[in-house]
């Protein structure tokens, strides 16, 4: 069986951080300045522990990650005390600069022998639940269509009927992030169809026909969500809507990876999700859709699962279930940056999965990471 390093990157803890405001803060007014606190109070479910990278054996280096340039500018006050980052504020920093959440958190900073374009990386194994990557795992960002994943597990868990009809109307046209669609007003599909383009496509008016349409309307499917969180013990996670276009979609590597595990048990979803292309009937017309994730198409990959997400306040995220060195991994990746980046860094984990030397399980010894190129 392979047996791989661990990796646990993350920012610095919330208590050295509150003790390195408080000196800068001492220091400050000794000297009568208004120097610039450079320890931000991120919002406590942001970053929550500082870590240490693992590997097997003795071997245990601690590493930090640089200050957070952008969100440091919302900690000042006239007395130089720390305000909180809220996530309100967060957004309204992201639609003016263009930046992701992450970016905004400064998370890109967090280095890592990968060299990953992701400034969240999450890697484990399925069966054993062993940690093989961890980079920010605890940060809470915005998850745009990795959402897609709870609707369609809400939908499915709910036993309703794939074949009743459902009439996109004016009430699932997007009006938070104004995208396109090809579904247009008045068509009318399956459920069954609505989740496949959903989950193949990231279709966004199929997603809210399917939470529009829910016994007890938008309001019960998203609380129906947001229990399945709690009973999956997604603790990071909140959902407000089930397309993933609000900002306010949040959760964490670690719990998004519990909700891959979780949705792989469900044979529909593994099946729609990994479709390759899916045509459907829209009276006289037929339409073609295609999946977001090139992965799928790709012989060198064996994809069980998968699901991929954009909005700005996101950046490109991919969450997936593999099989590779004859292991079952899950992947998550958040707030990527480049159109390809998130593709390029499973790349990335894929061979240094594969190339590492193969150790038998319960050995000490230290086992050598591969140097991987982009």
């Amino acid at each position: 069986m392979l047996s791989v390093a661990c990796l646990a990157l993350s920012t610095p803890g919330l208590a050295e951080a509150k003790a390195k405001t408080k000196a800068k803060t001492r220091t400050a007014a000794a000297q009568k300045s208004t120097s610039t606190v450079q320890s931000t109070k991120v919002k406590a479910s942001v970053v929550r522990k500082s870590r240490a990278v693992r590997a097997r054996g003795p071997a245990r280096i601690s590493l930090e990650e640089p200050p957070m340039p952008l969100a440091a500018s919302l900690s000042r006050s006239a007395g130089g005390a720390v305000i909180k980052t809220t996530a309100a504020a967060a957004a309204g920093m992201s639609a003016a600069s263009g930046a992701s959440f992450g970016q905004l958190y400064g998370l890109h900073h967090t280095p890592d022998p990968l060299y990953l374009k992701s400034s969240v990386a999450f890697v484990m194994d399925q069966d054993t639940n062993e940690v093989l990557l961890s980079k920010n795992s605890e940060a809470v960002l915005p998850i745009a269509s990795l959402t897609k994943l709870m609707t369609a597990m809400v939908v499915v868990e709910a036993k309703l009927s794939l074949d009743e009809s459902i009439t996109i109307t004016s009430d699932d046209v997007d009006t938070e992030k104004n995208s396109s669609s090809r579904l247009a007003v008045g068509a009318t599909l399956t459920r069954g169809e609505l989740l496949h383009l959903a989950l193949m496509s990231s279709e966004n008016r199929a997603a809210h026909a399917l939470g529009r349409i829910y016994p007890g309307g938008m309001q019960a499917f998203v609380v129906a969500m947001n229990r399945k969180a709690q009973l999956l013990s997604m603790a990071d996670t909140k959902y407000v809507e089930p397309t993933g276009l609000s900002s306010q979609n949040q959760s964490s590597a670690r719990d998004l990876a519990t909700l891959v595990k979780a949705a792989y048990q469900q044979p529909l979803i593994r099946e729609l999700s990994t479709s390759r292309e899916y045509a459907v009937h829209l009276g006289a017309r037929q339409l073609q859709f295609h999946t977001t994730n090139s992965l799928v198409r790709n012989p060198n990959w064996d994809i069980g699962l998968q699901k991929t997400g954009y909005i700005v306040e996101a950046g490109r995220c991919l969450v997936l279930q593999a099989r590779m060195a004859g292991r079952k991994l899950i992947m998550v990746f958040l707030d990527s940056t480049g159109k390809y980046s998130r593709q390029a860094d499973a790349e990335r984990v894929r061979r240094w999965i594969e190339t590492a030397p193969q150790t038998p399980r319960g050995s000490a010894d230290l086992v050598a990471i591969p140097k991987v190129t982009s």
